[in-house]
């Protein structure tokens, strides 16, 4: 399964993922940009990072929605919202942890990241390649570090 990786010590803030995500979810009726499922976050003017749906294993805005319209997308991985099945409660907007789910502006009907289908513009625009989509390597568990009691505890002197 691939997913979309996030380095925040490559993002310039430069925004140009919000711009791709936004173009690539144009209204096909308005012909407007849709309202961008990518923010950038900056910490200070130096310090950006780009904040977007995690497609958790286990979505709090899937189990809230009471319509069952969102699920997860076999072919992308991604939770994928059903807009005709969306009874608009916004129960899933609330329910997110990360607050990754928005309104579109017009219609007040929730958007999140897709991943475009399998091919997120944000990642393909990203400058610095912040922001890249690839497949899931299975990470080695660390062996764990064994911390001195002494350690853990704080000593102050005045």
């Amino acid at each position: 399964m691939k997913r979309l990786f996030v380095t925040p010590s490559l993002c310039i803030g430069c925004r140009t993922c919000e711009l791709a995500c936004s173009f690539a979810h144009t209204d096909r009726e308005s012909l407007l940009p849709g309202k961008s499922r990518i923010s950038v976050f900056a910490f200070t003017p130096e310090v950006h990072t780009p904040i977007v749906c995690l497609q958790c294993d286990t979505p709090a805005c899937g189990y809230a929605c009471p319509s069952g319209a969102l699920t997860r997308n076999k072919e992308t991985g991604a939770i994928d919202l059903i807009e005709d099945k969306c009874v608009m409660c916004h129960n899933c907007v609330a329910a997110c942890p990360f607050g990754n789910l928005h309104l579109q502006v017009r219609s007040q009907v929730p958007v999140k990241c897709d991943l475009c289908g399998g091919d997120p513009m944000c990642a393909k625009f990203c400058p610095t390649k912040a922001l890249q989509f690839g497949e899931v390597k299975p990470e080695i568990p660390a062996k764990p570090e064994i911390i001195p009691e002494e350690a853990l505890t704080t000593k102050f002197s005045f």
